[in-house]
């Protein structure tokens, strides 16, 4: 599959459980900050004090293998769906070298009006970053 952004992601000594593998939580944390990541660094989003913010309205992961702490991950991601104030991402998590799909996932995000909750429209340098995004 074909990806826009690369995110290199080592894995923590935490992030395994005691089956000796990333426990399947993890999966939606490194998803999360890979986003996160982008909106923050591309898309100027202003976790601390912006006006607008994400909120995760749907998430879903599909798991192909299994890897463990000390490994580094190649995740990758795109916009599957760009609306007025959503976002669908999909995200795939790889092995270093990107043989080999270990999980794939995808990633709902609506924005909101930090006060009100109510939905926002994306514009700007954050519309603008999720274009990039797409295949």
């Amino acid at each position: 599959m074909t990806y826009p952004h690369w995110q290199l992601v080592p894995l923590r000594w935490k992030d395994n459980d005691v089956y000796g593998h990333v426990n399947n939580v993890v999966h939606y944390s490194l998803m999360d900050t890979v986003i996160n990541t982008w909106l923050i660094e591309r898309g100027g989003l202003d976790i601390e004090n912006g006006d607008t913010i994400g909120l995760c309205v749907e998430s879903h992961c599909n798991y192909h293998g299994s890897v463990a702490f000390p490994e580094t991950l190649a995740i990758g991601l795109r916009v599957a769906h760009l609306g007025k104030s959503s976002v669908r991402y999909e995200i795939g998590i790889h092995r270093e070298d990107r043989a080999e799909v270990i999980a794939e996932g995808h990633f709902v995000h609506v924005f909101v009006d930090r006060k009100t909750r109510r939905p926002k429209p994306l514009a700007g340098p954050l519309r603008a970053s999720l274009e990039l995004l797409r295949p």
